[in-house]
């Protein structure tokens, strides 16, 4: 990665902001707080949420009991079978659910005019890996089942979501590739974490200062996490999957300030290497997280309108 690049001034102001606020730092607060804490973050952060066709609140079978979907049409799709796209929000496995990501949902159904379902999988650390996993796999396999019932195209669907989201999204990939589906036809992967072993330059470099921190992200790994075993199984670590050819075409986004840089180029071109067609879009002067911040970051609703055309140009 390369030091030069300078910092998007609008995700200067967001960092000012933090540390003029004197928010505790996650790791040091319960699960239950840090979650309290990135809701009334995301409130602050989050431009009003857009109009869309439908809301409509689902709940899937899952390993765990039931688990809570949030449907949304995209404005103007109409009321025939349309794409979707699986969505599974960041958080760090630990934080987040459908109301934290529920703009970015509303704005990416939009822009691509499709239909968008949030998962709101069980999280850490009350629920260890690989419950999230699960979950994910689950929610993607029941709406392929009810795409009719749902107004929905089975033969059009597609999985994404931001970091922790952006991990399952590929883990959810990779699963339906060796589980006879459902056929993907596209990986939406926005500042993923790829690599639980997290030894990349980017920790060193951007890992204190830009919101998301190594700490925070060590503490997100305890929590997710049953040992450090697990850090080398492909569900928890999709980078370290033996084989990454065959999957669906991937749209990688990557942030130049944020820890996770590293990782999220090193899965997009592991991904190349492999032979999957890949979109590596890299923006060097914004911090991770951007894409929920539209309030106060312009540069969010630019990332989510060319999501957007990526995932129209996959439905066709």
């Amino acid at each position: 990665m390369t030091t030069d690049d300078r910092l998007d001034p609008h995700a200067e102001q967001v960092i000012a902001l933090v540390r003029m606020a004197q928010r505790p730092a996650f790791e040091t607060v319960t699960a239950a707080q840090a979650r309290e804490m990135y809701r009334e973050g995301r409130a602050a952060v989050s431009p009003e949420p857009p109009d869309v066709a439908s809301v409509q609140d689902l709940s899937a079978s899952g390993p765990g009991g039931a688990i809570p979907l949030r449907l949304y049409r995209g404005a103007g799709t109409g009321e025939g079978p349309i794409p979707v796209l699986m969505f599974f929000h960041g958080g760090g496995w630990v934080i987040g659910d459908i109301d934290t990501h529920d703009v970015v949902c509303r704005k990416l159904a939009n822009a691509a005019g499709c239909a968008v379902v949030s998962v709101d999988y069980r999280l850490a650390p009350e629920h260890k890996f690989p419950a999230a996993v699960e979950d994910c796999i689950a929610a993607t396999n029941w709406v392929a089942a009810q795409a009719g019932t749902l107004g929905l195209d089975g033969t059009r669907m597609a999985v994404g979501g931001d970091s922790a989201g952006g991990n399952l999204s590929a883990v959810v990939a990779l699963h339906a590739r060796d589980h006879g589906g459902p056929a993907l036809r596209l990986q939406l992967l926005i500042y993923p974490a790829t690599d639980f072993a997290m030894n990349y330059p980017s920790y060193e470099l951007r890992g204190e200062g830009y919101l998301l921190t190594h700490a925070t992200m060590k503490w997100f790994r305890e929590a997710y996490l049953r040992s450090d075993a697990d850090i080398g199984d492909w569900r928890a670590s999709p980078l370290w999957a033996p084989d990454l050819s065959r999957l669906p075409p991937a749209y990688v986004i990557t942030a130049g300030f944020d820890p996770l840089s590293d990782e999220g180029v090193a899965y997009a071109n592991q991904l190349k290497a492999a032979g999957v067609a890949v979109h590596h879009a890299h923006l060097p002067g914004q911090i991770h997280g951007f894409m929920t911040m539209g309030r106060l970051i312009p540069a969010a609703d630019g990332a989510i309108t060319e999501a957007g055309k990526a995932l129209q140009a996959a439905f066709k």
